[in-house]
């Protein structure tokens, strides 16, 4: 649990950290919409490398409930996963809070749905006219198409990337949704990365937090649609290409009979290494 903590933390002291930066900075000197997607997708990558070897780095519970459903990691688990990744996030984002104090009051003394997007997401990103019902939309669509291809990139029969490039390339996904993704809902595609940021600022001084700009409830909605998109994505997933897939493994020992067969562990932490013998 402590991986998926500090993994998420990195990811949102990047996340949330960029947006503070863009929001506070006068005309944009500091930073503008693709700034932010590219610190987005650099703090996943980062956060799944510190997470990876420990806990799978799934940092999101959307992922975890996914490959609960899909790919069969442990559901005890799926409770104590989610609330340390949300905790991560809460905490990085009161770091950001801390850090930020100064300039967040300068421009917005009054902690106003202005500033409120630097924590946690809001339809339309605050200013645009975007119904509730497209926004859930889009963080469904937006999450599903994240897991399908966090299946894809991870899956051993699926030819993912090799000499550990999966986190960079995963970013890269993030920055893409980022980037194409934004306008409606600003890509929350994460309970944790919402929630956690939402609650931290509610405690600092932000009593809108739970809502959007038009004084409605919103706060379940970062919720809600992306565990329902992980869940389609997976399904997707599963259905369109894995159960297609043949074993790579099966074919060598085609070729190579006695080959032995290696486990497909996608969302479980990695086995600790066998040592070597001490003499050769």
């Amino acid at each position: 649990m402590c991986a998926e903590f500090a993994g998420t933390m990195i990811l949102i002291l990047f996340g949330v950290g960029v947006v503070a930066q863009v929001a506070t900075s006068q005309d944009g000197a500091l930073g503008d919409h693709d700034s932010i997607a590219w610190a987005w997708g650099l703090g996943v990558t980062l956060g799944v490398y510190v997470a990876a070897r420990l806990s799978g780095a799934h940092l999101n519970p959307a992922v975890t409930l996914a490959l609960a459903v899909f790919k069969g990691f442990s559901w005890r688990k799926v409770l104590p996963y989610t609330l340390a990744q949300t905790l991560g996030a809460f905490v990085a984002a009161l770091i950001v809070r801390a850090s930020y104090a100064d300039l967040i009051a300068a421009v917005d003394p009054e902690h106003t749905i202005a500033t409120q997007g630097i924590f946690s997401t809001l339809p339309g990103n605050g200013v645009a006219d975007v119904s509730i019902s497209s926004a859930f939309v889009d963080q469904v669509v937006g999450t599903a198409i994240l897991v399908f291809l966090i299946f894809a990139l991870t899956s051993a029969w699926n030819n993912p990337p090799m000499a550990n490039l999966g986190p960079f390339v995963i970013g890269l996904v993030v920055v893409a949704i980022g980037m194409a993704w934004g306008a409606n809902a600003g890509y929350a595609i994460n309970p944790a990365r919402d929630f956690g940021p939402r609650i931290a600022s509610l405690l600092t001084g932000y009593d809108g937090a739970l809502r959007d700009q038009n004084g409605y409830l919103y706060f379940w909605l970062p919720i809600v649609a992306p565990l329902l998109g992980g869940l389609v994505g997976g399904a997707l997933f599963k259905y369109l290409v894995e159960d297609h897939l043949t074993d790579p493994d099966e074919e060598v020992a085609e070729e190579a009979p006695g080959s032995v067969e290696g486990p497909d562990a996608v969302g479980e932490p990695l086995p600790e290494p066998v040592p070597e013998p001490a003499a050769r």
